[in-house]
């Protein structure tokens, strides 16, 4: 046998190779896809090209911004900011003297009425009411007089300066005290007159009992008592009144319209437990007080 023929053809035959050693096996594919062809498998991936993606680059990020602009107006403000929840206000407790009106020493606080709203009830124009009360009390006084009884009209409207001498001065002549003073004479800013519906009323056949509790004796005071009231006036200071103020039979109000009743009764909404006791002079009591 020829050696180097036998090696030559070997080669040739692909069972050696070319440094004349035996060829290994070709290794053979496990994988799920040795069944397709060599050819077919190593064969590149040809991909189709897609003609609308350029249009989707450019619209794309213009729907995703018109999309956040639409929800971003949907959400409230209150919803798309943090919310910060404000702490409760403490809520203030009103106490029941807090509740009530106003008072100084027994007499309550009343506004000065306006000048355009008063109307003259002298021919001297001297003493003045409200129009609501001056025709009223002109219709009384008329009635007055048909039966017989002569009214004296001492005091209507009073300024709150013109109460500042009556409360003051007069207090300092006397050297009285204060709550002694209010017995008899409200202090500046605090009287019935100051609303122009109060007025001081006499008899004028019997002018001794001006201003002192002996009206209550006297033929006007009778009819006041039952005659006032038709035309809306009533006694402020009645004896034993809830304010404590003493006794005052010529002291007399309106209360014929709204502003007038709650001008008195919206200020007089409590009553006082204990009352002050009704002592008063006459000499003090003809002073126009009230």
């Amino acid at each position: 046998m020829r050696v180097g023929y036998s090696i030559d053809s070997q080669c040739r035959s692909g069972l050696l190779n070319n440094a004349g050693l035996p060829r290994k096996p070709a290794k053979v594919s496990q994988s799920p896809g040795d069944d397709i062809p060599v050819a077919l498998r190593d064969a590149p991936e040809v991909r189709r090209r897609n003609k609308f993606k350029p249009l989707l680059l450019i619209a794309g990020p213009l729907g995703l911004g018109a999309i956040s602009l639409i929800v971003g107006m949907s959400i409230p403000l209150s919803e798309s900011q943090p919310t910060v929840e404000a702490s409760p206000e403490p809520t203030a407790t009103v106490t029941e003297e807090e509740s009530q009106p106003d008072d100084l020493l027994g007499h309550f606080e009343y506004e000065e009425a306006p000048a355009s709203e008063l109307q003259a009830i002298t021919a001297d124009n001297r003493i003045k009411l409200r129009t609501t009360a001056a025709k009223k009390f002109q219709e009384m006084l008329a009635a007055a007089q048909g039966d017989g009884v002569n009214l004296a009209i001492i005091s209507g409207f009073r300024s709150v300066e013109q109460q500042h001498h009556l409360f003051f001065g007069i207090k300092a002549q006397r050297g009285e005290v204060a709550s002694k003073r209010a017995e008899v004479s409200a202090p500046p800013g605090y009287s019935e007159h100051h609303t122009g519906y109060a007025i001081d009323l006499g008899d004028a056949n019997a002018p001794a009992t001006n201003l002192s509790p002996s009206f209550e004796k006297t033929a006007a005071f009778k009819w006041l008592e039952k005659k006032a009231p038709y035309y809306s006036f009533e006694l402020s200071f009645p004896k034993d009144n809830p304010q404590g103020i003493s006794y005052e039979p010529w002291h007399w109000r309106f209360v014929g319209d709204t502003h007038s009743l709650e001008t008195f009764y919206k200020a007089q909404e409590f009553t006082r437990t204990q009352s002050k006791p009704a002592i008063e002079t006459e000499e003090s009591a003809k002073e126009q007080e009230k």
